[in-house]
């Protein structure tokens, strides 16, 4: 009986001591997620142009969407763009938890072969720091 009793006993206090890492590990999950998140709408922070030809390339204009995926509002401090690539437009004004907001940019592609990789780089109160969105794509001859 006594041997039934140190088991049981044992198991209770085993319980006991994975409920407590389970809160605890539930609970520094919620601390991340609290405060501003700025999330790119755009997959893996990506946007692929894809192949565009020579002869048919004009001055490229994108509107990349993000959202605060966080708790407070988010501010947007500073954008930055590589490669000649202009940021037209970004939010002054906080987005509030769960909203969206617009990001324009654009540029021109050089008329010669090449791959494009472009990189756009939006600074804010997002204790996770920059957040870094990629556009690439290609460039080739048309194929006649």
């Amino acid at each position: 009986m006594k041997k039934l009793n140190l088991i049981f006993g044992m198991l209770l206090v085993g319980m006991f001591a994975i409920t407590s890492i389970s809160n605890s590990v539930i609970a520094n999950e919620e601390e991340k997620v609290k405060g501003p998140k700025l999330e790119y709408k755009a997959e893996n922070n990506r946007v692929d142009l894809g192949t565009l030809y020579v002869d048919e390339l004009e001055r490229m204009s994108l509107e990349i969407e993000f959202e605060n995926a966080g708790t407070e509002p988010l501010t947007l401090s500073r954008v930055t763009a590589c490669c000649g690539t202009r940021v037209e437009d970004y939010p002054e004004e906080p987005i509030n938890p769960g909203e969206l907001g617009v990001i324009k940019v654009s540029f021109n592609l050089a008329r010669r072969p090449h791959n494009v990789n472009r990189v756009v780089r939006a600074m804010s109160n997002d204790p996770d720091g920059q957040k870094i969105l990629r556009i690439t794509g290609k460039v080739e001859e048309k194929e006649e």
